[in-house]
């Protein structure tokens, strides 16, 4: 029989501390970073659109690469989708740390969708713009427009966030859960149970209050521990 691996068990920032909750200042100051590093990556997107353009016009012209124009449009294009999807993680993740007041349902939906934005900007003028050129060859054509579409539909599906967290959520949240909680490398979910079946063959656990574990992206609590705690029925 395989002997069972043993769990390391790692404590965040703040396991052990008094829990408190944290301010709006505090978060603010947290997620800036990862909301700066969105923008520059947004900004890197966005300068991949805008050579792809000056390319596929001969604005810019390099002899060598002069054979070679749908593999360099294809390439630019990729790491326009690349830059795009970074800057939307780093995006999804500030918004983990300090999320949107749902008392404005309309800034509530730009700030938790501006990966789907930005995927849209990215990519619809350049599908555009291929549509309407008159000088590719069709082969050309044909293959980087369906290229620029899929990238496009992937760019946006990473950049959406279906479940986003509110400001009043977290806040009820940090106000509710006060015992440390649990969480892997990997998903969304956090645990209130050290021994959780959903946690229990993981090589890694972290464990500390859950302003820890919202920070870093677990914002749904395991339907195994909702069960354990009563806060869902129990199949019979």
């Amino acid at each position: 029989m395989a002997e069972k691996k043993e769990r390391k068990m790692v404590a965040t920032e703040n396991a052990g501390k008094a829990v408190k909750r944290t301010t709006k200042e505090e978060r603010r100051e947290k997620a800036v970073g990862k909301r700066i590093a969105a923008v520059v990556f947004w900004l890197l997107a966005i300068a991949m659109e805008v050579l792809f353009i000056l390319f596929l016009n001969k604005t810019i012209y390099i002899p060598v690469l002069a054979d070679k124009q749908m593999i360099v449009l294809i390439a630019l294009l990729v790491l326009d989708l690349i830059f795009v999807i970074i800057g939307s993680q780093f995006w999804k993740r500030a918004n983990d740390v300090d999320p949107a007041s749902e008392k404005n349902k309309v800034k509530f939906f730009l700030w938790n969708q501006m990966g789907l934005i930005v995927a849209v900007l990215a990519f619809c003028p350049l599908i555009i713009v291929l549509l309407k050129n008159k000088e590719l060859d069709k082969k050309t054509k044909k293959v980087v427009t369906a290229v620029a579409v899929v990238a496009m539909v992937i760019a946006g599906a990473c950049g959406i966030d279906f479940h986003p967290m509110s400001e009043e959520d977290r806040i009820a949240l940090e106000e509710s859960v006060t015992a440390e909680v649990y969480y892997t490398s990997f998903g969304k979910k956090y645990h209130t149970h050290e021994d959780c079946q959903a946690i229990s063959n993981s090589a890694t656990v972290y464990h500390g209050p859950i302003s820890d574990a919202l920070d870093a992206g677990r914002t749904e609590k395991c339907k195994f521990c909702a069960k354990a705690d009563g806060d869902i029925a129990v199949d019979n």
